[in-house]
């Protein structure tokens, strides 16, 4: 994802599967505690569903909204981790597992590259959101 986006946008767009299935609206954005990155988007699924946890590498920010390249399924059946706070190192973890990510792959596009986290890392909450 492009790191120049200001998180705080990505909050209150459509969120698309892989088959450009809509899947939500992006709820909150939490942030690499060590970088500052935007990590993961929480994803509202539904009126009275949950959010889901997705990747924002290597999703891709669009006009109509956040792409991510996973199916509707998968994205909907990541750990559920409720929102508001920190993701500990241990369910950063399970949602790299969860998606398949490889957490030692370094970043290789044409943007600068950012540091991606360790399993250690805590990851930070919500950009744009009152604490």
């Amino acid at each position: 994802m492009q790191t120049d986006i200001d998180p705080r946008s990505l909050i209150g767009r459509k969120a698309f599967d892989r088959n450009g299935a809509k899947i939500g609206t992006v709820d909150e954005v939490y942030l690499d505690d060590a970088t500052g990155e935007p990590e993961w988007a929480a994803v509202r699924t539904g009126l009275f569903s949950r959010d889901a946890f997705v990747p924002l590498e290597p999703s891709e920010l669009a006009v109509e909204g956040l792409r991510v390249p996973y199916d509707r399924k998968l994205i909907k059946d990541a750990p559920d981790f409720g929102v508001g706070r920190h993701l500990s190192p241990e369910q950063e973890l399970q949602l790299y597992h969860h998606y398949r990510l490889d957490i030692s792959a370094p970043v290789s596009d044409s943007r600068s590259p950012s540091p991606s986290p360790s399993p250690g890392e805590d990851l930070g909450r919500v950009a744009g959101s009152p604490d």
